[in-house]
């Protein structure tokens, strides 16, 4: 642009202000960007979940158990290709801020359901054959170095040992490739029948029953017949899609959509009246200087543009580097392993710049309106 250096001139004319407001900008961009990146991604995992996987959970609360022996008779309803459990065994590895998401399982049953995850058919065999065996994550095992033929304690705080006791100890006999789901899924599996047999209670109970379909479109009729199969009964259930399950557990931590758009417009608001001063502040002070570029020619639409482009400037820029390091951080090792590969998807990039332009624009015309209407003598007047 031909007053470019111009423009850039008086945006650095007061540089401490300057360089303040532009840090304001930035943070609000990296926390708009985080807070809606984490919900976009959210929304997005949502939306590609399996639509040939349904979870038989408890009618009334997820943390009651359901009978083991459901896992027989779900298999029997029509439509269902395959079934498998989870058995929630938590526990933690020498200290309990070392958290293991531990589930018992039958593994050869689970990985049918689980078609994503990727397994070597030898270190199903494994598990079989080995009692206290153990599979576990790829990325768990380069957590901790663990590798194929450890024997490895683990504590828990809920399932004691019928022998007393709450350490537990397993063999590694094989890992898989869980990638497809990022850091929050469920990374180590035990054996059921080593968990039933050792267990000091609940040994006959299950979490929750995962059913993979034969036809899609039949979804609702099969959790229907599942559902039914177990009505009146003392453990009654509720089957729903992966993605109904997904939303309702986000729904009890509480409505994320919701507080991530009041974050991001608390703060939002907050800064559009911080940068409308800065702007208003510097039209102020270089009401002078603006009295002589119009005696120098410049037309009063121009010097508007001139203004309006500094704050154009001013929070694109910062916006663009509150972006920047939103996204950096959800490439950090530390965010990989709580969200897995989410990033920063371009709605909320595209978002948050037409947020920057919109904030531009409001704070920016009422200053550039007064410079527009500026009476040349009065300024130079100092009146």
């Amino acid at each position: 642009m031909k007053y470019f250096r111009l423009i850039w001139a008086g945006l650095w004319r007061k540089k401490v202000r300057t360089i303040l407001t532009m840090l304001s900008i930035v943070f609000a961009f990296l926390l708009f960007g985080l807070v809606q990146g984490v919900n976009q991604g959210f929304n997005q995992a949502v939306q590609r979940l399996d639509v040939d996987r349904l979870y038989v959970t408890p009618r009334d609360s997820q943390a009651d158990p359901l009978p083991i022996s459901y896992y027989e008779q779900i298999k029997t309803v029509p439509g269902v290709r395959a079934v498998s459990f989870w058995s929630y065994f938590g526990g933690y590895f020498r200290d309990s801020r070392n958290p293991i998401p531990a589930f018992a399982t039958d593994v050869r049953s689970l990985f049918q359901v689980y078609k994503e995850l990727k397994v070597k058919p030898e270190y199903l065999d494994a598990m079989e054959k080995t009692r206290t065996g153990a599979l576990i994550s790829e990325t768990l095992a380069k957590k901790y170095g663990w590798k194929i033929g450890d024997h490895i304690p683990l504590g828990t705080s809920i399932w004691t040992l019928k022998t007393g006791g709450n350490t537990w100890y397993f063999d590694i006999v094989g890992t898989f490739d869980g990638s497809a789901y990022g850091g929050g899924f469920p990374s180590f599996y035990l054996n059921q029948s080593y968990y039933s047999e050792a267990a000091a209670f609940g040994n006959s109970q299950t979490s929750l029953y995962l059913v993979r379909l034969d036809d899609p479109q039949k979804a609702a009729q099969v959790a229907s017949a599942i559902d039914a199969k177990f009505a009146n009964s003392h453990a009654e259930t509720r089957t729903q899609s992966e993605s109904a399950l997904m939303q309702r557990q986000m729904k009890q931590i509480g409505d994320i959509n919701f507080i991530a758009n009041m974050i991001a417009s608390a703060v939002l608001f907050t800064l559009l009246f911080l940068t409308a001063n800065t702007m208003a502040q510097s039209v102020r002070e270089r009401t002078s200087e603006l009295a002589v570029l119009k005696t120098l020619g410049f037309s009063d639409e121009k010097v508007l543009t001139m203004v309006l482009i500094e704050a154009l400037l001013l929070c694109l820029f910062a916006a663009a580097i509150g972006l920047f390091f939103a996204s950096s951080a959800f490439k950090a090792p530390q965010m990989v392993a709580i969200f897995g590969k989410l990033g920063i998807p371009n709605v909320v990039v595209i978002g948050g710049s037409l947020i920057a332009i919109g904030l531009a624009f409001v704070s920016g015309i009422p200053p550039a309106l007064r410079a527009k209407r500026l009476n040349i003598v009065e300024a130079l007047a100092v009146r």
